[in-house]
């Protein structure tokens, strides 16, 4: 699995899309709003349905006025259908822009339009409802399309003036003075109705870009954080490359001198130097696997394996790295699913086991198990725990408790590559002694490339 590719995809393509990291985010936080307020938009529509359906029964039935059932009925169909497309097509994306909102709204009006034609025209009093179209439009819309909004409501207001149908009153009760109270009796009902609507919208409305203010500031967060990685991993691959050569130069003057009579004869010296090159040869190891995480012959660093094995192997290697005191061990990840596995990954997940014996280093706890789509790996140990701003906000760079420069950057590259994979990590402390560290990764993301490589 290789580790740059792995992040998560944004709210698809546009043609007019910024290609930089912050427009990304932006829009995509600027579509997830959208949509939430187009859910809105079909909500208030429902309502209307609900009020146009209520008020015609009443005005047609209890207030004697005569009207043209079937033509606003079809009105009615028709909001009823546009509710229901437009829910269809809310399933099938995730991009919902300016334009979109603006022809939803515009087709409000023109229903609304319609209906008012039908009823007495500008004297019917729900021609204020035009208002409340514009009000949503200037909150939802921007700047262009709130003006073109307004300017389409006034146009239409005017023409009501000129085309419409008269409302007649049936039976015996046509006088001005009736016609008078009926009209006072529907600015009241469209008075409350409005006022209600915008209350009730316009906070929610409000909510939906709270929210996309804070999904915003969580996703430039994550750039700077991922920004900061990208240099940490050039100043390694850099310092790996440095470190090279002088690492040759001394394994290759270690095996000069075990050649040496004056050392070849002496068996402490010979054992020093083979303690010497036992460590050179673990620190160019760890110099090829910086180079390999960092991008560098990534084919070479990418196996094949199980799900079991991968992690069987994972703890036998830190086990003979480390050599701690105690690791209690257990894997019941099962049924067993095939992956493709890094050094980077492997480095990610050997972080956690060194802070673990670090702050423990009598007891290591390791348990291997399988949730559904999900591999969890908790690490627990019996140290003084995390304090509470740790756990608080674990993965953080530079928040530490061991007190030396640089410290804290382990569990933030940790938290960082995970969350790559689409995984999470959670931090939090034993409610005896000691502290656990979970690590879940979704298996699709492990599996990927075991599947189409």
């Amino acid at each position: 699995m290789t580790i740059s590719r792995r992040g998560r995809g944004t709210a698809g393509n546009r043609e007019a899309r910024p290609q930089t990291s912050r427009g990304a985010t932006t829009i995509f936080a600027q579509d997830t709003a959208n949509k939430k307020n187009l859910l809105l938009l079909v909500q208030m529509r429902w309502v209307a349905v609900v009020g146009q359906v209520a008020t015609i029964a009443i005005v047609y039935s209890w207030l004697d006025v005569d009207l043209p059932l079937p033509a606003m009925a079809s009105v009615i169909a028709f909001l009823v259908g546009l509710n229901v497309l437009t829910l269809i097509r809310l399933r099938h994306t995730r991009d919902v822009g300016n334009v979109e909102l603006f022809v939803e709204l515009l087709l409000d009006v023109a229903a609304l339009t319609v209906q008012l034609c039908l009823s007495g025209g500008a004297s019917n009093p729900f021609v204020s409802l035009y208002l409340l179209q514009v009000i949503i439009g200037a909150v939802l819309l921007e700047d262009w399309s709130t003006w073109a909004l307004l300017l389409v409501t006034s146009a239409c207001f005017i023409g009501l003036t000129v085309v419409y149908r008269p409302l007649a009153i049936l039976g015996q009760r046509g006088a001005d003075d009736e016609l008078f109270s009926l009209h006072t009796r529907g600015m009241f009902i469209c008075f409350v109705l409005a006022a209600s609507l915008l209350v009730f919208f316009v906070t929610r409305i409000n909510r939906n870009l709270r929210a996309r203010d804070l999904r915003l500031a969580e996703l430039r967060q994550q750039s700077a954080e991922e920004h900061h990685i990208v240099r940490m991993g050039l100043l390694a691959s850099g310092a790996a490359h440095e470190l090279g050569t002088p690492l040759s130069t001394l394994s290759v003057i270690v095996n000069d001198w075990r050649r040496v009579p004056a050392l070849a004869g002496d068996p402490e010296i010979l054992h020093d130097l083979d303690e010497m090159k036992t460590q050179l040869n673990r620190c160019k190891s760890i110099v090829t696997g910086i180079l390999l995480s960092s991008g560098e012959a990534r084919g070479e660093g990418t196996v094949r394996t199980t799900v079991r094995a991968f992690i069987d192997e994972l703890v036998a290697d830190w086990r003979a790295l480390r050599n701690p005191a105690l690791l209690d061990y257990v894997n019941r990840f099962s049924p067993d699913e095939a992956i493709v596995s890094d050094l980077a990954l492997k480095q990610v997940i050997f972080n956690v086991f060194d802070n673990a014996l670090e702050a423990s280093p009598a007891w290591v706890g390791v348990m291997v198990e399988r949730q559904g789509g999900r591999l969890i790996i908790t690490v627990n140990d019996r140290g003084p725990g995390f304090p509470a701003d740790i756990v608080e906000h674990v993965g953080k760079p530079y928040r530490s408790t061991k007190g030396r420069p640089g410290s804290g950057l382990g569990l933030f590259l940790v938290v960082n590559v995970v969350r790559k994979l689409g995984g999470t990590v959670a931090a939090a402390n034993a409610p005896s002694r000691g502290a656990r560290v979970t690590l879940t990764f979704p298996l699709a993301a492990l599996s990927q490339e075991a599947e189409h490589g």
